[in-house]
């Protein structure tokens, strides 16, 4: 069992983003692991491990646009399944 089931991912197209705010963000305010945010001002990548990828797609949301939107299922994975 997964402390953390969900396997986020997604593009944040904006303006003046920094990646150093993004993370600490989110690692002050949700609850995961594995969180990489690399990008520049204008596009940042998010990759984190939770229970509520919602959450993470609302927080991106609230900063631009938000594409490439990945959530798969690492539980269904480690069972051989599609995620």
């Amino acid at each position: 069992m997964l402390e953390f089931r969900y396997d986020t991912q997604l593009l944040i197209e904006g303006e003046n983003l920094d990646e150093d705010a993004i993370t600490e963000y989110i690692t002050e305010n949700f609850k995961g692991d594995c969180l990489l945010a690399v990008g520049d001002e204008e596009l940042i990548k998010i990759h984190f491990h939770t229970n509520e990828p919602w959450k993470i797609l609302e927080y991106g949301a609230s900063l631009g646009e938000i594409y490439d939107i990945v959530v798969e299922d690492m539980e269904r994975q480690s069972r051989g399944l599609h995620g």
